[in-house]
């Protein structure tokens, strides 16, 4: 009985830990970002995000890059602004501005680096 106490404060203190990891990066629709994962010469890889089961919330628990590429910040597009799209200039310009670990505030030719805001599937 002795050693059944710390061993269930233990597995109680990892599924907080956890659970805090988890929500350290929820609230990525309030702050306008997401990731994306970059290879070194700039081309996005896509990365696997865990998201809510609802059609309706867009917000992206986690995302982890295990395809490869830099984990990296970007911001979403605001509505009305495309992002721009892929090309062999914008694969250099992302390849500049990522070495910072984040593209917010970065520009490809005078509009910004965004990304297009994940739509739910219907």
């Amino acid at each position: 009985m002795k050693t059944l106490f710390p061993l269930a404060a233990a597995a109680g203190l990892a599924m907080a830990l956890a659970a805090g990891a988890v929500q350290a990066q929820a609230p990525s629709r309030e702050t306008a970002t997401t990731i994306l994962c970059l290879e070194a010469n700039g081309r996005s890889v896509p990365p696997v995000c865990t998201v809510p089961a609802s059609r309706l919330d867009p917000r992206e628990f986690i995302c982890l890059c295990s395809e490869g590429g830099m984990r990296t910040v970007a911001p979403l597009c605001p509505a009305g602004v495309a992002p721009p799209p892929e090309s062999a200039a914008l694969q250099r310009a992302r390849r500049e501005a990522m070495k910072g670990g984040t593209l917010v505030g970065g520009t490809f030719q005078g509009k910004p680096m965004c990304v297009a805001p994940r739509t739910p599937t219907r």
